[in-house]
């Protein structure tokens, strides 16, 4: 996220009462484990780092039943970090999530897309019909949509990693500012 938006992360460090120091070797202790050989992989892997998890249910996928868990972060007390697993337990999908019965902030216009702010279904939601875009590295997504504008819409899209918003940008277009009647 520091790549994105480095004075939160700063803010989040000093928050969590820790230092630049203690920051960088959490983070180069997770990279070992993300991959060490002799560290369990999969769910094991996040039970052993997050604890228990807060929450977990099953998800049909077509014929295949995978499972979610979620664990609560100090960091987004009213977020939940969701893991998408396999039927053997492995990671399908890792991110920020908000929980069914939180409310999700008010997005009427794109300049309420602020950093941090909100996470991917947020957007899928209130800027609907959105196009979803993986990115290589499992962290990241992108989420393409259009917007109104005072006389038409506009296409952007809005970056996250671990599925929290990190920025939105307009997209350069011809159908930019054109009326849609």
């Amino acid at each position: 996220m520091a790549d994105y938006q480095p004075d939160l992360v700063a803010s989040a460090v000093r928050s969590l009462d820790a230092s630049r120091t203690e920051m960088r070797q959490v983070n180069a202790r997770w990279q070992r484990i993300r991959r060490s050989s002799r560290f369990p992989g999969g769910e094991r892997r996040l039970r052993l780092v997050l604890g228990p998890p807060v929450g977990e249910g099953d998800l049909r996928m077509g014929e295949v039943i995978c499972r979610t868990a979620r664990w609560t972060l100090p960091l987004w007390p009213s977020l939940r970090f969701e893991a998408l697993l396999g039927p053997e337990g492995s990671v399908l999908q890792e991110w920020l999530i908000r929980p069914e019965a939180a409310v999700a902030p008010r997005l009427d216009t794109v300049a309420d897309l602020a950093p941090w702010s909100c996470v991917v279904n947020d957007v899928a939601e209130q800027f609907a019909p959105v196009q979803h875009q993986a990115e290589t590295i499992p962290s990241r997504w992108h989420v393409a949509f259009s917007a109104p504008d005072g006389d038409g819409r506009r296409s952007y899209v809005a970056h996250f990693v671990w599925g929290l918003l990190q920025t939105v940008e307009e997209l350069p277009s011809a159908d930019n500012h054109t009326s849609h009647a």
